[in-house]
């Protein structure tokens, strides 16, 4: 029998890709058959299969997968924005990143977006007040993905994470909608104040390899921070800045800059 659970998820265009794109790798990769049933093509639908997949990459002698799985199901069929995101997330990294080729890529490989929704699930139960639970997700995506998101962090949708090593967002910190950001980014603070202490990045930031954007300070929308940069100042909307410390050296170059990925400064 159908439930309707499974009959709303074969209406699901993007499920359906995924599971297309696991069948056709099957084909190709017999040997990783098992390895694609049991992520994706046993699971009814997109947020079965991603609750799944946290579970696995979490799972620890201390938290069995089986319980972060039930934990991950709970929240999702509280609130289905978590999943909403995550979907904002995927089709971000496959519009982005040049190395992403099927959807079924960053669900089942890329560590950026795997530990983007662990985060996701790790805020949501920071929100409802599980802070312990909140905090034990937080310490294992930094053990196994190399990326430390504080729980409290406000993240928007479409994030994409390129690469994803040695990624540190801290408590306070906010980022906007349809950001993009490459590997050693930190958003970190500059001393130890108890309020905002954290930057905020706006809409469609691009963020390059390994800048460090620290304290209470604002980066406009559709702006450009160039890779080793270090910004300490307020950023206004649609500028390129780099150096350390950071300064504006342009226009942002085009009006999606987190949407091109272009990181290549223009020079007089």
């Amino acid at each position: 029998m159908v439930t309707t659970k499974a009959k709303l998820h074969s209406l699901d265009p993007v499920w359906q890709k995924i599971a297309e794109e696991a069948r056709a790798a099957i084909d190709v990769a017999p040997a990783m058959g098992a390895m694609f049933h049991a992520g994706l093509l046993q699971h009814d639908g997109f947020d079965d299969a991603l609750a799944y997949r946290i579970a696995l990459k979490l799972a620890s002698t201390e938290m069995s997968a089986q319980n972060i799985r039930e934990i991950a199901d709970d929240a999702y069929g509280r609130n289905s924005g978590l999943t909403q995101d995550a979907r904002a997330d995927l089709v971000a990294t496959m519009d982005r990143d040049p190395a992403c080729h099927r959807f079924l890529q960053p669900l089942m490989f890329f560590k950026g977006y795997q530990a983007v929704q662990a985060y996701r699930l790790s805020h949501w139960l920071w929100s409802d007040g599980q802070y312990d639970l909140a905090y034990f997700l937080q310490m294992r995506v930094s053990e196994i993905f190399g990326v430390d998101i504080h729980p409290a962090a406000k993240i928007g949708k479409g994030l994409m994470i390129d690469h994803a090593h040695s990624i540190v967002v801290g408590e306070t910190a906010v980022v906007g909608d349809n950001v993009s950001m490459l590997h050693s980014v930190t958003l970190g603070g500059t001393g130890k104040e108890e309020e905002k202490r954290h930057p905020t990045i706006g809409n469609g930031v691009l963020i390059g390899a390994g800048a460090k954007v620290l304290g209470n300070i604002t980066v406009g929308y559709c702006s450009r921070i160039a890779a080793g940069s270090v910004v300490l100042h307020d950023v206004p909307p649609m500028k390129t800045v780099a150096g350390v410390p950071a300064k504006i050296v342009g226009e942002a170059g085009c009006a999606q800059p987190a949407l091109s990925m272009n990181q290549i400064l223009a020079e007089d």
